[in-house]
């Protein structure tokens, strides 16, 4: 990502929200440019607080396909207004997207055939698990092997 993941986002963290945009507005010349060069159909995942970054672009429809993983500052109306398909793969152990928040975004997709939605709380992992985890631990590897399994496969799904 162009921005690195702080250790323990906050919801009251002041740059959020500045950074988010930043995130949103560096993206769009880098569509634009992949546009210009002949590709149509672009995905985005978005990792901890680039995942808002991700859904304001399913959102604005600059992507046509979104993954977020153990997403930060993703609202109820950001799931709402996607227009993307979107895949949400989250940690059982969450403070900043807790399994509850993940289950609402589910019922809110499952309300809304024309997105296809995908929700997934991966068990006993903890936020950051799809990129911050011990390689000697077998159980926390499979972890984040599925869920980067399930993120290549929606694209796959979504970008052919």
């Amino acid at each position: 990502g162009l921005h690195p993941c702080p250790a323990i986002p906050t919801a009251g963290d002041l740059g959020s929200s500045y950074e988010n945009d930043k995130g949103y507005e560096e993206a769009k010349p880098v569509i634009d440019a992949l546009k210009s060069k002949g590709v149509t159909k672009i995905g985005a995942a978005g990792i901890c607080w680039g995942a808002k970054v991700v859904v304001q672009l399913g959102i604005s429809e600059h992507i046509q396909a979104a993954v977020l993983l153990h997403p930060s500052f993703v609202t109820v109306e950001d799931i709402k207004a996607v227009k993307a398909p979107i895949a949400i793969l989250g940690a059982e152990i969450d403070q900043t997207s807790p399994p509850a928040l993940l289950k609402q975004f589910e019922e809110i997709l499952d309300a809304r055939p024309e997105v296809d939605g995908f929700v997934k709380i991966f068990p006993g992992v903890a936020h950051g698990w799809t990129v911050r985890y011990d390689t000697k631990d077998a159980a926390a590897v499979k972890s984040a092997e599925e869920a980067h399994q399930d993120l290549l496969g929606w694209f796959a799904k979504y970008l052919k």
